[in-house]
């Protein structure tokens, strides 16, 4: 039976500044950690290097050159029919070193209009106010999120683009997948998410849980503060949602996929009910692991909860008690494959279902409205003799999940804001620093050498997606 939307559900795509805009070093702009890091590719990872160095191929300098090239951009997606989009305020535009006292004005502006033509368009603007961009200084000099100043140079950020963008931004979220960094043993997620560098005489896990605490702390003081300059401003967090499920009825497979998660539920409990869970303090225990926790901290997120969770969702995984070997894009011990799914090229499974099954356990967690800001396909697209490309994998693919989403809304009455297809126009992929691992519905000329006309280009899927919109989601 056809489902479609409720009316006022906002349909759109999502970037992130890092992966489009380009112009690294343009009208103040400084850079940020993800200048640093070179291209990669599915088996070889990106390199962070000490600073930008003379011979390297940085892909993010030049994105897409989205920050020329916005007005056309923004064109394609008013003409597919977007009610929304999300990007990201680029940290280092606004603040190129991060801990100045004064604003970049020039930076300020981009956004200014950046912003009025998505609302010329019918655009609404989704913003993330954190997402892999902080400024390189801030890493390089503080140690990131190590040092509490952080907390004090973010509310900084916050306090001026709340205050500059209120009236044309509605929606904002305050550190996107702050939840990949629990994975230690990959070096990108804690650079990105907080600007940490771990040294050998690290105990990682020390490390990232104290990092943890202060975001999180400076995120529901960020939503404090929001809440007084303007309260109709809608403050989400933002999590990679990967659904464990146990690999058999095993009871022990049971209890494994349960404490998997507790790496993805402990920010959504923080963030939604305000204080550390009673599970977390019992590892940190067992661990020996000590976190400084300041006076008035606790206080702050008991004050500082969010209105909506922002979420991505791409993939589920499996666990089983004592596995030790297969560890997923995620990252956890007893993770292991999954029978019963086929996998993208890049070893993602693919779990329409899981979509609907992540919304319907949050929703009955939490009770607050939820925000798919996240879902897509990577994939190669090859254009065929005429240069059009037919990506009817990607249409399957979001049809489908298109289809979990609003069984969501319709049979579980999860409350769902809207949804916005990852990577709308192809982007630097941030995992692997590839253009030709492409997610987009609009096809953009470069290659993952940096190579290409940036014609932009509609795919099959443009034409299917515009559909979808135009049906609130009955026809898929």
């Amino acid at each position: 039976m056809p489902m479609k939307m409720p009316e006022g559900f906002l349909w759109g795509g999502a970037v992130a500044a890092h992966q489009i805009e380009g112009a690294w070093n343009v009208d103040d702009r400084g850079p940020s950690v993800c200048d640093v890091m070179t291209a990669g590719g599915p088996h070889r990872p990106r390199r962070i290097t000490n600073g930008v160095l003379p011979g390297e191929y940085y892909p993010n300098h030049d994105g897409i050159d989205f920050y020329h090239t916005y007005e056309h951009d923004l064109d394609l997606f008013q003409e597919m029919g977007f009610s929304c989009f999300r990007t990201s305020i680029s940290w280092s535009r606004i603040f190129p070193r991060g801990d100045e006292d004064e604003p970049s004005e020039a930076g300020l502006a981009f956004y200014d209009k950046l912003f009025d033509a998505m609302h010329a368009r019918g655009i609404e603007p989704v913003v993330t106010i954190s997402h892999f961009e902080m400024p390189y200084h801030l890493a390089k000099e503080y140690g990131g999120f190590r040092d509490r100043r952080l907390i004090d140079f973010y509310l900084r950020f916050c306090e001026v683009i709340f205050k500059r963008y209120h009236n044309k931004v509605r929606w904002w979220m305050l550190f996107n997948e702050i939840n990949n960094q629990t994975d230690v043993t990959r070096d990108i997620y804690a650079f990105t998410n907080s600007g940490v560098t771990y040294t050998p005489a690290d105990n990682r896990r020390q490390v990232m849980y104290q990092v943890v605490h202060n975001e999180l702390v400076a995120g529901a003081r960020a939503r404090q503060l929001a809440r007084q300059i303007d309260p109709k401003m809608k403050i989400g967090c933002m999590v990679a949602w990967v659904p464990i499920y146990p690999a058999s009825a095993d009871p022990a497979d049971q209890m494994s996929a349960l404490d998997a998660m507790h790496d993805r539920f402990l920010f959504t409990d923080v963030y939604l009910r305000g204080h550390y869970p009673a599970y977390i303090r019992k590892q940190w225990k067992r661990e020996g692991i000590q976190i400084d926790i300041h006076d008035g901290d606790l206080e702050a997120l008991r004050e500082g909860t969010v209105d909506f969770i922002g979420l991505s969702y791409y993939m589920s995984s499996a666990s089983r008690a004592g596995a030790t070997g297969d560890a997923d894009e995620r990252g956890f011990e007893s993770s292991v494959s999954n029978p019963y799914l086929e996998k993208s090229a890049w070893g993602w499974n693919i779990d329409p279902t899981g979509l609907t099954y992540t919304l319907a356990t949050l929703y009955e967690r939490y009770e607050v409205p939820l925000f798919v800001v996240e879902n897509g396909f990577g994939a190669y697209d090859i254009p065929d003799e005429s240069g059009y490309i037919a990506d009817d994998y990607r249409i399957d693919y979001l049809r489908k999940h298109i289809a979990a989403l609003e069984r969501a809304v319709v049979d579980e009455g999860v409350e769902v804001i809207g949804y916005t297809v990852w990577g709308c126009i192809d982007v630097v992929s941030f995992t692997t620093g590839e253009m030709e691992k492409r997610y987009g519905m609009i096809y953009v000329d470069r290659d993952n050498e940096g190579h290409g006309t940036l014609e932009r280009r509609r795919k099959k899927s443009f034409y299917w997606y515009q559909h979808v919109i135009e049906t609130n989601g009955e026809e898929l």
